[in-house]
């Protein structure tokens, strides 16, 4: 992209580039996203706090260390936002929840950390739903958040802040949670890259409390495919290979296609924009065949995603016994239903965890990635935590999301690619890789940004 373009809209590798030649300084890309912030924040809602003054102070040390041709690193000066369920030191870090609205780190969690010492400059932190349980993103603290694309509807959750702003042309690389599919489903609604790292691939120290045990994993979001290797040679422990491997072309794939879980719905128009992707991988050379996924993801997600979720609720909060009073409806319901669980439903649980994992270990000795939609659903109403129906069919509260938490629960690295619209609506597929396979997912993104999988529109505002 020439920079010609609005600096707001210029990726990582763009700055890079013009901040080596001169043409522009960290000073002035801060001061067009902090306009872009102006613009679009109360459209959309993205933004739980905004931090100008200490951008604008690492933004003046960036641009002297590119004065004097000695940056920290490729993303040195680039505007990066983080979600507010990870400690970013001096900043609130409120989680969406009255519980924890005094909070207020003063140590920056190991991945904020990397990434400060490589001269990110860091905007703020980003929306998010109550403890990040929800699949939409409004809180007490913060209100509802709203896709850029049509603000009437959802960005989804939880990272529904963190891929709002960014599609809005608020920072370059966005930093969010994953634990149930939290950064790909909103990649998804709103066109963007979205990269869950394998288990332990991105180490984590100084974090808060674990609501999923074994199972959230931090990642970045990305408008290109090639901004997310520089993100996760700052972020990331050593891939298989190393990040540099991202960077070469991935041999043919033998690519498994689940259209669905178990006979679960899907928006007619989600399918047709994941069967045009299919296609297009074929294409690209690829061999992708529709096959059926296992049956034990869907028992995962009706037998072991419930107790494990609401039981990491209830032990975040068994010293609070009156929490009941801060919390919203829908998340004082989940508690008490964590707190209602035996122990023997738990065991249970991670049995069901442990038969997943033999299963999909079958799937990947026949195939080498498994494609699928990222969520089963359209974006809905904003001020709604569901879909109620999909494809003129009823559904929980966790039918949009059939597709993500299976990947958490087996420590599987996943990567969204945006796949198109649906009338204005952004459409994402996700990939999914056995372990070891982050650095391959990264290198399918940038082959699918090449064949032209990325958009060059802007929702909302010129």
């Amino acid at each position: 992209m020439s920079t010609r373009a609005p600096l707001w809209q210029l990726d990582a590798c763009d700055l890079g580039a013009a901040y080596r030649t001169g043409a522009l300084t960290p000073l002035a890309v801060l001061d067009a996203h902090l306009e872009r912030l102006d613009m679009v924040q109360a459209e959309i809602n993205a933004m739980a706090w905004v931090d100008a003054d200490g951008a604008r102070l690492a933004a003046s040390a960036s641009t002297e260390r590119w004065r004097q041709g000695r940056p920290l690193s490729a993303l040195d000066g680039v505007p990066v936002t983080v979600k507010d369920n990870i400690p970013l030191a001096g900043l609130p870090c409120r989680w969406g929840s009255r519980l924890w609205q005094h909070h207020r780190p003063e140590v920056d969690e190991s991945p904020v950390a990397r990434l400060r010492a490589a001269g990110a400059v860091f905007l703020g932190k980003t929306a998010v739903p109550e403890f990040t349980l929800q699949g939409y993103t409004a809180s007490p603290l913060t209100g509802v958040t709203r896709n850029p694309w049509d603000p009437a509807l959802t960005p989804g959750g939880s990272s529904g802040g963190a891929v709002a702003a960014l599609a809005a042309g608020v920072g370059v690389l966005a930093l969010g949670t994953d634990g149930g599919g939290s950064i790909r489903r909103p990649a998804g609604h709103t066109g963007l890259y979205g990269f869950k790292p394998g288990w332990n691939v991105v180490p984590r120290e100084h974090g808060l409390p674990e609501v999923l045990p074994g199972m959230e994993v931090i990642g970045p979001v990305a408008r290109r495919a090639r901004d997310l290797p520089l993100a996760m040679a700052v972020i990331g422990g050593t891939a298989p290979g190393g990040w540099a491997a991202a960077g070469a072309p991935p041999r043919p794939q033998r690519i498994a296609y689940w259209r669905h879980i178990a006979g679960s719905p899907v928006d007619a128009e989600v399918l047709a924009r994941c069967d045009a992707a299919a296609q297009q991988l074929r294409e690209l050379g690829h061999t992708v065949n529709v096959t059926d996924a296992p049956a034990e993801i869907q028992a995962f997600n009706q037998q072991a995603w419930p107790v494990i979720s609401t039981t990491g609720l209830a032990h975040v909060l068994r010293e609070a016994p009156h929490a009941g009073d801060e919390l919203s409806p829908a998340l004082a319901a989940l508690w008490a239903s964590g707190q209602a669980w035996r122990a023997t439903d738990l065991f249970e649980a991670q049995a069901v965890v442990r038969r997943l994992v033999r299963a999909l270990g079958t799937v990947f000795s026949a195939h080498d990635l498994v494609l699928s939609p990222c969520s089963a659903a359209l974006p809905w109403p904003a001020d709604q935590s569901h879909p109620p129906v999909i494809d003129a069919r009823p559904v929980d509260g966790r039918g949009h999301a059939v597709f993500t938490a299976f990947v958490n629960a087996s420590g599987l690295p996943a990567l969204a690619l945006p796949a198109g619209r649906a009338g204005q609506l952004p459409v994402g597929v996700q990939l999914v890789a056995p372990a070891g396979g982050d650095a391959l997912l990264l290198a399918m993104g940038l082959q699918w940004e090449q064949a032209g999988g990325s958009t060059s529109e802007w929702p909302l505002w010129p």
